[in-house]
C-alpha cells in the first residue's frame, strides 16, 4: 500500500510539472500540444507491441480518439492560459474544472445535480472573478484558462467510463493518437495565421518536449495506472487536489512567479484552496 500511494504521488508530481515545462518551451500552444501528443503517442504505441506484441483497434475505439482532440484543445488553451500570464494563473484556472464538471456530469450522466457540489466548487469560481477584476494584465490568461478548465471538464466526465475499461495505457496512447492527428491538421490553417510562426522547436526546446511528453504523459501514466490497482479511484481523485498546489510551489521556486503576483491573486487563491479543502471533506463523508 505504501508503495502505491507513493507511487499516486509521483503521479501528481508529474502531472504538475506539465505547465513549468509549457513554460519552459518557447513554441506556440499548438505546437506544444502537437508535439508533446505526437512523441508522447510514438512511446506509449511502442510500448503496448514490445508488451502485447500488436495492438488492436477497431471501430468501438473511434470515441477515444474524439476524446484526444478534446483533450489537445484543453492543452492549447492551458498553454495558452500560460503563455499570456504565468503558471500560477493557468493552474489556479485549472481549479474552475470541478464548477464545470459539478454542472456538466449531470447533464451527460442524466443525474441530479448536486447543489452541494456545485455551491462549494462555486468558491473556485469566485476567487477567479476576484482575480480577473483586479489583476487587468492576467485577464487574457484568465479567459484562456477558464475555456482550458471547461474542456477538460467535460472531457473528464467522457473519460470517466473509458477508464472503467481498466485498459489505461491503450486508451492513452489511441487519445495522444487523436489528439496528434487534430493538431496536425489544424496547423496549416493556424500558421497561415501566423506567417512568422517557428515550427521547428531548438536543441533546448525538444529536450523539455521529450520530458513533457516522457515524464507528464506516459511515466505519470504508468504510475497512476499502477496505483489505481491498490488504491480507489476516490482517493485517487481526492489526492490529485494537491496538483495545482504542486505546480504552484514549483512556479515559485523556479521561476520567482510570487513577485509577479498582487494581493487579489492570494485572496482569490486562498477562497479557492478553501473550496478544494471544502470539496475534500465533503466528498470524504459522502461517501462513507
Amino acid at each position: 500500500m505504501k508503495q502505491a500511494f507513493l507511487q499516486l504521488h509521483l503521479a501528481i508530481l508529474l502531472a504538475s510539472c506539465s505547465g513549468i515545462f509549457g513554460n519552459l518551451i518557447s513554441l506556440d500552444p499548438v505546437l506544444i500540444t502537437g508535439y508533446r501528443m505526437l512523441l508522447a503517442s510514438v512511446m506509449l504505441l511502442l510500448l503496448l507491441v514490445i508488451k502485447y506484441g500488436r495492438i488492436v483497434v477497431d471501430k468501438s475505439n473511434r470515441h477515444i480518439l474524439w476524446l484526444g482532440v478534446l483533450l489537445a484543445f484543453h492543452w492549447v488553451f492551458f498553454y495558452g492560459s500560460i503563455k499570456y500570464a504565468n503558471v500560477s494563473v493557468g493552474v489556479v484556472c485549472f481549479c474552475l474544472s470541478g464548477f464545470f464538471t459539478a454542472l456538466i456530469s449531470p447533464l451527460v450522466n442524466r443525474k441530479r445535480i448536486s447543489w452541494v457540489e456545485l455551491l462549494l466548487s462555486s468558491l473556485t469560481l469566485a476567487g477567479i472573478l476576484l482575480i480577473f477584476h483586479f489583476d487587468a494584465s492576467f485577464r487574457t490568461g484568465i479567459v484562456l484558462g477558464i475555456i482550458s478548465s471547461l474542456l477538460f471538464a467535460l472531457y473528464a466526465t467522457l473519460n470517466e467510463r473509458v477508464n472503467q475499461s481498466g485498459q489505461v495505457i491503450k486508451t492513452t496512447a489511441l487519445q495522444m493518437v487523436g489528439g496528434t492527428l487534430a493538431m496536425g491538421l489544424l496547423l496549416p490553417f493556424y500558421r497561415a495565421s501566423k506567417s512568422s510562426l517557428s515550427l521547428l522547436p531548438t536543441s533546448e526546446d525538444f529536450v523539455f518536449l521529450f520530458l513533457l511528453a516522457l515524464g507528464c504523459t506516459v511515466c505519470m501514466c504508468l504510475l497512476l495506472n499502477r496505483a489505481q490497482k491498490v488504491i480507489s479511484a476516490f482517493t485517487v481523485s481526492l489526492s490529485f487536489n494537491l496538483e495545482p498546489v504542486y505546480s504552484i510551489l514549483l512556479a515559485v521556486l523556479l521561476f520567482d512567479e510570487d513577485k509577479m503576483l498582487g494581493t487579489a491573486f492570494y485572496m482569490g487563491l486562498a477562497l479557492i484552496v478553501l473550496s478544494l479543502v471544502l470539496q475534500m471533506v465533503y466528498q470524504k463523508f459522502s461517501s462513507q
